[in-house]
């Protein structure tokens, strides 16, 4: 086989005068501190991207770099190697000639993997470098990729013991790797796995009369995946709630409870929470992505405008900002978000939240603990009482809370919290009618931010097309305009969306509107003004955002109600 250097990734980039040794030494702290691959680092530092890395590699070991995506693969040399030695490798057989076959890498310093391939093939081998993205999608496109979840459920099959783990996890973190032995924590293991692999945001285990059934919410939608037997169902809840530190005893009562998991180098934190059935506990874990809470508001999905005025409005040193919409609707996001980008060493701020999603360094949370006496109410209170510059109560949940919120904005702090109402002038009504007195809610509230989610689209399937044009008149846009759409792909699990942004409508109060307020006048009325005054609607914004080609004009449709 072809004879490699011996030289590790950061010594080619140094030699090759592509990295600094100082950006060098920082990437191989972050390495030692998280565990990643080194080349992962080095792009998400931002000193070179994975095409430099990639360029460079090729250059000074003189590795040909190949493109999966126009490379038609015999099925004669995808049947020299096992899948599981080709998943495990991210190697894949592309060439042979003679006694030499050319294999794709995603690592071509990977001495092990091409001892391994050489051992198994008995043939001379010859590395090319690929990158990961291209690495995936071949997998999908030549391998039935089974999920983790079926491999799982296909080894509980195989006469495997159903024996429940009794003690409880004392690590702060549950690994989800696949090396213990007992299928049901197989099984919950390569659940959460799949979960974290396809960014799902929710995992709902539920009993039917007959059956169980798992399914993931992903971009905002439920996914269903395969489910094992019925008679696994109860040994599977009670390892959830073990791992979430319930009493796996109460079955007829809703329980929460919490844990942590982590992979790799990424932390992810698991609110989870049981219901009783006709059928068995159903049970919904929401995953809390740590990386989310270091959005900033440029992340947010904001239009410019809109931007610029939730900046210019969280420069006041008090007021009262709320954050509105459904659940799920990434109300917290954008107020850690906010969180984020006002947290200084100047500023003391402090959040009481339902429960803590996210932490962040420099603030000081809380956590709502009713049997101890800790609610909204009162952690206010006790809030008050610590120098506060900065507030963000979890959620306005009934006029004691609302009133202490909102005197704290007026006697000259920042104050903000979540709301659920339909839209941002709701928002405002909705506080007078749970009692607030009207000239109170006129003098604190500052900005209300309405907001919903819709979904992307997949970048690696996107199309443009000619719409008709009934609907370029509903657009206001011209007869050679183009939209976008996805065609659906691997990488998209052929849906033609991945990911998800913010539609916003920002209600900015001024005098006007506080008059509004202050005689008690209807949300509709205050809605009205607050456009004429250049509030840009959540339908237009979404509608913003079909012409930018970064949604569809079905997703907008839908996710902001409107025929």
């Amino acid at each position: 086989m072809v004879q490699l250097t011996k030289k590790r990734l950061g010594e080619i980039l140094l030699d090759a005068k592509k990295i600094s040794e100082n950006d060098l030494l920082r990437a191989l702290a972050e390495q030692k501190k998280h565990g990643e691959k080194l080349g992962q680092i080095i792009i998400r530092l931002g000193f070179l991207s994975s095409k430099e890395i990639l360029e460079t590699i090729s250059q000074q070991l003189r590795i040909p770099i190949v493109n999966l995506d126009k490379k038609e693969i015999p099925e004669e040399l995808l049947r020299l190697l096992p899948e599981d030695t080709i998943k495990h490798f991210m190697v894949l057989p592309i060439e042979r000639r003679f006694n030499v076959l050319k294999i794709a890498m995603v690592d071509p310093l990977d001495i092990n993997a091409l001892d391994e391939v050489a051992r198994i093939v008995k043939m001379e081998v010859e590395p090319c470098i690929v990158t990961e993205a291209e690495m995936k999608r071949a997998l999908e496109k030549h391998y039935s990729m089974k999920t983790l979840v079926e491999e799982s459920l296909e080894k509980m099959k195989e006469g495997d013991d159903l024996t429940l783990l009794k003690e409880e996890e004392k690590d702060a973190f549950v690994s989800v790797d696949m090396t213990q032995e007992e299928p049901v924590v197989r099984f919950v293991n390569s659940l959460l796995a799949q979960a974290l692999n396809d960014g799902a945001s929710d995992i709902h285990v539920e009993p039917q009369e007959k059956n169980m059934r798992v399914r993931m919410r992903i971009d905002g939608r439920l996914r269903e995946v395969p489910s094992p037997d019925k008679k696994m169902f109860l040994p599977i809840i009670s390892r959830i709630k073990i791992l979430s530190g319930m009493d796996i005893a109460k079955t007829r009562m809703p329980q929460d409870g919490r844990f942590n998991i982590k992979e790799g180098s990424k932390e992810v934190g698991l609110r989870v929470s049981t219901f009783p059935t006709i059928h068995g506990e159903k049970v919904v874990l929401r995953l809390l992505d740590k990386s989310a809470a270091l959005y900033g508001i440029e992340k947010l999905g904001f239009l410019p405008h809109d931007e610029e005025k939730v900046k210019n409005i969280i420069k006041k040193p008090y007021g009262f900002i709320l954050s509105t919409g459904p659940t799920g609707s990434g109300k917290s996001t954008t107020l850690y978000a906010i969180l984020n980008h006002l947290n200084s060493s100047e500023k003391n701020i402090i959040t009481v939240e339902d429960p803590v999603e996210y932490t962040l360094d420099g603030l000081a949370q809380a956590q709502v603990n009713p049997k101890a006496g800790l609610t909204f109410e009162s952690g206010l209170r006790s809030i008050l009482r610590q120098d506060p510059d900065i507030i963000m109560v979890g959620e306005i949940r009934d006029k004691e809370t609302a009133t202490i919120a909102i005197h704290s904005a007026l006697t000259g702090h920042l104050v903000l919290s979540t709301l659920h109402t339909n839209d941002a002038a709701g928002a405002v009504s909705r506080l007078v009618e749970m009692g607030v007195e009207s000239f109170l809610v006129a003098s604190s509230v500052s900005c209300v931010i309405g907001q919903r989610l819709l979904r992307k689209i997949c970048d690696e399937c996107k199309t443009a097309y000619h719409p008709s044009q009934p609907l370029r008149e509903k657009l206001g846009i011209g007869p050679n305009a183009m939209l976008y759409k996805g065609t659906g792909c691997p990488s998209c699990r052929y849906t033609g969306y991945k990911g998800r942004t913010g539609v916003y409508e920002v209600l900015a109060m001024d005098d006007d509107l506080r008059e509004l307020v202050l005689t008690k006048t209807s949300s509709d009325s205050i809605r009205k003004m607050a456009i004429e005054k250049g509030m840009t609607l959540m339908y237009d914004d979404a509608m913003e955002k079909v012409r930018l080609g970064r949604t569809t004009i079905e997703e907008a449709l839908n996710v902001t109600q409107v025929d």
